[in-house]
């Protein structure tokens, strides 16, 4: 949702996201559960954490700037001053990939050219969330860098679990506890599932919800059917794991701002199209 002229991971901040957990502890929030991904942010969470309290500062005593460009000179973290609250509140982290922080399957590398980086900008990138990962483990004796879903949300991953004692969990075993989902299929007959994806791809296949409500639906012998504003490379394989079918909701060549900014219509009229034809289909068998 950022404008393409302001998509640069070295300066986009995920303070906004410590602004929405600080909200939850005014409501009096005592667990609290995020999901990452989708960000256009590459700060480790560092912005989060300015957010709610932590001084993040370069070895001069100055707080450092917004964004991984901040990230290149942080030397130290002054937790002092974070928000007492935080001491009392369960955060439960929904993490769809297993990315590790840094590295070549790391957030700069993987995800960085998707929120605006070039090819010259992900060493540096890389570069600040590596110096990151030893600012935390300096300061709170914790080795995040390498564990799995660290690189989520470009390194929030890192920084919840680093400073806000965050559990990561596969987003989509968050969800099946959180509503229920067991329960519902064993509950009721059910004769059609329908899920969906921003872009369904090879990624897919590392927990994402569509490939998780297949597996789960396969088992009760239930069709899954996915709705996706995309269909990526290297899907053909999902068929094997309970999706019956993928459609786009894109009804004719357009651009990526057009279908984004439609998304809501396509979708709607996506499935009515499909709708109708299974109500063809049902009317003729009886």
């Amino acid at each position: 949702m950022v404008p393409e002229d302001k998509r640069n991971p070295m300066l986009t901040t995920t303070y906004g996201t410590g602004e929405l957990i600080k909200f939850a502890l005014d409501e009096g929030c005592k667990k609290v559960i995020m999901g990452i991904g989708g960000s256009a942010t590459n700060d480790g969470g560092a912005g989060m954490l300015q957010a709610l309290g932590f001084r993040l500062l370069n070895s001069r005593g100055e707080d450092i700037s917004y964004g991984a460009e901040g990230l290149l000179e942080l030397d130290y973290v002054d937790i002092s001053g974070k928000d007492p609250r935080l001491d009392d509140v369960e955060i439960i982290v929904a993490c769809d990939v297993d990315n590790v922080l840094c590295g070549p399957r790391g957030a700069a590398y993987v995800y960085g050219p998707q929120k605006g980086a070039n090819e010259e900008m992900l060493p540096t990138l890389d570069k600040a969330l590596m110096n990151f990962s030893k600012i935390i483990e300096r300061t709170m004796d914790k080795k995040v860098a390498n564990i799995k879903g660290s690189g989520a949300a470009g390194g929030m991953g890192a920084g919840l679990m680093g400073f806000l004692n965050a559990e990561l969990k596969p987003g989509f075993s968050v969800l099946k506890e959180e509503i229920g989902l067991v329960e519902i299929f064993e509950r009721n007959k059910l004769d059609l599932v329908i899920t969906g994806e921003g872009q369904i791809d090879s990624q897919t296949f590392h927990g994402k919800v569509p490939i998780e409500v297949g597996k789960l639906a396969k088992e009760y012998s239930v069709p899954v059917i996915v709705f996706a504003g995309n269909i990526g490379k290297g899907v053909e394989k999902l068929y094997d794991y309970g999706i019956s079918s993928i459609f786009t909701i894109v009804n004719g060549p357009i651009s990526l701002q057009e279908s984004m900014a439609n998304g809501p219509k396509l979708l709607e009229d996506a499935v009515e199209r499909f709708m109708r034809a299974i109500k063809t289909v049902v009317v003729r068998e009886n």
